[in-house]
């Protein structure tokens, strides 16, 4: 036998805090009475897998605080340390992604969660938990849960596509022409965004996502170009009873995902938000350090070879009351082969000859 895992005092309390939050999303989960349950459940879920985390982390000697703030690190952050180290697997992570993702809806906004989608995600977190305690921690669940308690449920685990197929079906029927049951249908795509996290690492869940899924789901799209992450899913079921476990993985025979450009407008549906932020990542501050430039003239030279009208380049992103441009790779591609010391000069005399002709006219 090996020798016994010693726990650190904060790792030890924190993962005592991760069962206490487990147990009670169990609790929460067999609850007969339906009233406010699912949200309980991902509130309480969630907690469990973020202590559990943030236990890993300091029981390997990784600092879990921020050094600018003074304040403990989010889930997200927690979960791409833990990988990056190696200490937990991306298959691993991914359930505790997806309820992390409902959690936050159901507590800041709306989500409508399918029973069997609760269950197969509630299921997979717990064999993810159990496997973190038990090459961690020389722990398992079932040593810190009474002998009493019955694992139970009325439905079989389902399979994640026939799920996911299920699911499209009925929110095509909510959209429909008299139904009044659009709030229901935006929850239920809220509910199929989030369980996009088994395979994304970054999932975001923007009201901009929502109304272009709907708008597409409407136009009858196909399910696979609105969600192509999903259609890589696999449910990896083994053992029976108390001793299952469930894992949901890329399929082996998975179809490529084709990630579309946000200015592709036969992928509209596909795009997400966090995709979009991806593409559009440079700030023109940013954009003309790379460009060697002051903001002043990188604004100069891009007003000259008109980058800003090809949306390949560009994209507006509001935040409130506020406009952010952000540019492309491509953007930055252009400006460098384009860009001379004459041309830079001459973009720059030619913003000086339009600021005076627009002094002029206000005079």
């Amino acid at each position: 036998m090996g020798a016994i895992v010693k726990l650190k005092r904060e790792a030890k309390t924190l993962k005592a805090k991760a069962v206490a939050s487990l147990k009670r999303g169990l609790e929460a989960f067999n609850n007969h009475d339906d009233d406010g349950r699912a949200e309980t459940v991902l509130l309480m879920l969630q907690h469990a897998s973020e202590m559990l985390t943030k236990a890993l982390l300091v029981q390997k000697g990784q600092d879990v605080f921020d050094k600018e703030k003074g304040i403990s690190i989010g889930i997200e952050k927690a979960l791409n340390i833990a990988q990056s180290k190696g200490w937990m697997s991306a298959a691993q992570a991914g359930p505790i992604r997806v309820i992390d993702a409902m959690r936050d809806q159901a507590q800041h906004w709306m989500i409508v969660v399918p029973e069997d989608a609760l269950y197969i995600n509630a299921r997979a977190l717990i064999t993810t938990l159990d496997e973190i305690l038990t090459g961690h921690f020389e722990d398992t669940l079932a040593a810190n849960l009474p002998v009493r308690v019955l694992p139970l449920s009325t439905q079989a685990i389902p399979d994640i596509l026939m799920l996911v197929n299920r699911e499209y079906a009925q929110i095509r029927e909510l959209l429909s022409p008299g139904r009044r049951a659009r709030d229901e249908a935006r929850g239920r795509i809220t509910a199929l965004l989030a369980m996009e996290a088994h395979v994304s690492e970054e999932v975001a869940i923007s009201k901009r996502d929502l109304d272009r899924i709907e708008e597409a789901i409407k136009g009858n799209t196909p399910m696979e170009q609105v969600f192509p992450r999903l259609m890589t899913l696999a449910t990896n079921i083994e053992g029976e009873g108390p001793t299952i476990r469930v894992r949901i993985t890329r399929a082996a025979d998975a179809p490529a995902v084709r990630y579309v450009s946000g200015d592709d407008p036969e992928g509209a549906a596909a795009i997400r938000e966090v995709d979009v932020q991806k593409k559009y990542h440079w700030s023109p501050s940013a954009l003309a350090e790379k460009l060697g430039l002051t903001v002043n003239k990188a604004k100069a030279v891009r007003d000259f070879l008109r980058i800003d009208e090809n949306p390949a380049n560009v994209m507006v992103f509001e935040f409130g009351s506020q406009k952010h441009p952000r540019y492309s790779d491509n953007a930055l591609r252009v400006l460098r082969d384009a860009i001379t010391p004459d041309l830079v000069e001459q973009a720059w005399r030619e913003r000086q000859r339009s600021r005076n002709r627009s002094r002029n006219l206000r005079m």
